[in-house]
């Protein structure tokens, strides 16, 4: 794409960009192999449902299994949650075990993304994604961090401190440039899931923080697009409805709300908006080199409150860690880790701060210079 077409699409810099203005990505969606495929497998939602699973089979040959004919994959959060603390020590034991084993695995797949060249010297780890929002979840952070530490790694793993669904709208946040927060209060981020489609307005506060760390979801609103199974096309104009609905709702409760929408979205996002791979778990083929989200957001919304709409989209597993930057200026390099339906992954560098907020003025155009290979690992 030409550089006034990519422009015209974004209005402010690269899709998927290196340099932004708090961090530089080192790497993001590195996909490692092992001998048992792909080693994010091994740290998903979903592993640790058929480890539950294993843990409850010995137990129902025998007729005692405390979760009765409920299947592993069915059984919601809340309920593991409230077995860790209740009476019944069998079913307490089982989530335990789960937990032990889940853990171990974790730590294996840290371990060998800290052993790669793009994380190297990584001193800190969020852990983002929806296992996060459970009490099992963070037993088994820090049971990892535990083992990992038992084995001389120099490294914290710390749940992510939003709300996980919040922080995939908050960290859009991070990829705006610094003149949006002191004009406006408001701005719209979209967050994209192999299950779901969220878009919320993210209120900045900015006057009371100006490192973003109290910012929050005003409104959101979530669409379970695999229960509906659209089309691409069909699933991007619900967006754009979703979309049009907030910009009203930002209007009637008198939020300034900016010219600029931020997205999180699966997979190796390329400069012009185009998506390399990784989207295969959205609704039709998004990797088609004729589809192009920012460039159709901007066709149909193009303007919010008298001025041109910037978009800028950025992979969701960089997006969720970004919610993190206000929390990390102890450290000068990081990764994060969603746990999800697969694992996303991405390591940063902090940039030097300026102004108060951790970002620096000449990033959107900086961005535009480096090399996009280094955000796909090595």
């Amino acid at each position: 794409m030409a550089t006034d077409e990519l422009v015209k699409t974004t209005g402010i810099a690269q899709h998927g960009a290196s340099r932004l203005p708090s961090v530089d990505v080192d790497s993001f969606n590195i996909e490692i192999k092992d001998e048992d495929g792909f080693l994010g497998d091994r740290a998903s939602k979903g592993a640790f449902r058929e480890i539950l699973e294993q843990w409850r089979k010995p137990l129902r040959k025998s007729g005692e299994d405390p979760f009765g004919d409920e299947p592993s994959d069915k059984i919601s959060k809340k309920l593991l949650d409230a077995v860790l603390v209740g009476d019944d020590t069998e079913a307490t034991a089982v989530v335990h075990s789960a937990i032990e084993d889940f853990a171990q695995e974790l730590a294996y797949v840290t371990r060998r993304f800290l052993k790669t060249k793009a994380w190297a010297k990584t001193e800190c780890i969020v852990v983002g994604g929806g296992f996060r929002a459970s009490r099992l979840g963070e037993i088994a952070i820090a049971r990892a961090e535990i083992i990992l530490k038992s084995e001389g790694f120099k490294v914290d793993l710390v749940p992510i401190r939003f709300d996980p669904d919040d922080a995939g709208l908050i960290g859009a946040l991070h990829l705006a440039p610094s003149w949006i927060f002191e004009a406006y209060d408001s701005i719209l981020a979209v967050d994209i899931g192999g299950t779901n489609i969220r878009c919320g307005i993210v209120e900045t506060r900015w006057k009371k923080a100006p490192d973003l760390s109290k910012a929050i979801v005003f409104k959101s609103e979530l669409w379970r697009h695999a229960d509906d199974e659209p089309s691409r096309e069909a699933a991007v104009k619900r967006l754009v409805k979703m979309l049009q609905g907030l910009v009203e709702d930002a209007a009637a409760e008198g939020f300034k709300l900016a010219p600029f929408i931020g997205i999180a979205c699966p997979g190796v996002i390329n400069a012009d908006g185009s998506i390399e791979k990784g989207a295969q778990n959205l609704p039709g083929n998004w990797e088609s080199s004729k589809f192009n989200l920012p460039a159709s957001l901007v066709e149909a919304i193009p303007g919010i409150g008298g001025h041109d709409t910037a978009i800028l989209m950025h992979n969701d597993g960089v997006v969720q860690g970004l919610s993190e930057v206000p929390f990390m200026q102890h450290v000068q390099r990081w990764g994060v880790l969603t746990i999800g339906t697969g694992l996303g992954n991405a390591r940063f560098t902090n940039r030097r701060k300026e102004n108060g907020n951790g970002k620096d003025r000449d990033s959107t155009e900086s961005g535009k210079k480096k090399d996009k290979d280094s955000k796909k690992g090595d």
